[in-house]
């Protein structure tokens, strides 16, 4: 999905002869976190509600703020993930979109860009899900996917994160059914460490799960 078909050219632009006061009634009215600047139809940058109310006198132009613009924007030809990624830099509510001249061209919001991540990670598709856990060096995709396949399953999606403090590996899989067990017992055979799953697991799983718990608490 590209950025062009997520733009909303519905939110106000200013010139740089608006004045602070009505770059804030605008940013109120439209709950904003920031305004887009343009010069005729040149993006000249994003400008902050707090930087506006730093701002002494409402009076001022916003041409005399000019050094306080974030001039990042997205191109209008680029996948939607770097809107995103810009969104969470400048922890904006609204990423400027602009063509190869720099064109203005609208923005797109967060809520529209919080859609687009759900239609991109499957959140509307219903299936199980698992979350396993490891070294970076015992990923293997194909390994996982063969695991899955072997129990007549597919995975719809898959997300990786990396734990800042520990290096720890975050695989989540997002899969096709929800019987899940034969699944679970297969990462477990292989010893993956599965720290979460959503799903159905079948009678026969869920007989044996319930007799080990039984003899663990049997044998204390």
């Amino acid at each position: 999905m590209l950025t062009s078909s997520l733009i909303n050219e519905n939110i106000p632009r200013l010139q740089l002869n608006d004045s602070v006061a009505k770059a804030l009634l605008l940013i109120r009215d439209y709950k904003l976190t920031h305004i887009p600047i343009v010069s005729e139809s040149t993006f000249m940058g994003l400008v902050s509600e707090e930087d506006l109310l730093d701002i002494e006198d409402s009076r001022i132009t916003i041409e005399n703020m000019t050094d306080s613009l974030i001039q990042e924007a997205v191109k209008d030809d680029v996948h939607f993930l770097n809107a995103v990624a810009l969104s969470v830099q400048y922890d904006s509510n609204v990423v400027p979109v602009v063509n190869d001249q720099n064109i203005y061209k609208g923005v797109i919001k967060t809520n529209t860009l919080l859609k687009a991540l759900g239609h991109f990670s499957g959140a509307h598709e219903t299936g199980g899900i698992v979350v396993l856990e490891m070294e970076r060096s015992q990923f293997s995709i194909s390994e996982i996917s063969r695991l899955v396949e072997e129990s007549d399953c597919t995975i719809l999606h898959m997300n990786t994160t990396i734990a800042p403090e520990t290096g720890i590996l975050s695989v989540t899989l997002h899969l096709n059914k929800n019987e899940i067990g034969s699944i679970i017992s297969a990462f477990e055979r292989y010893d993956y460490n599965v720290v979460y799953y959503l799903g159905r697991q079948d009678l026969e799983q869920e007989i044996q799960s319930n007799y080990k718990h039984l003899m663990n608490y049997l044998d204390l």
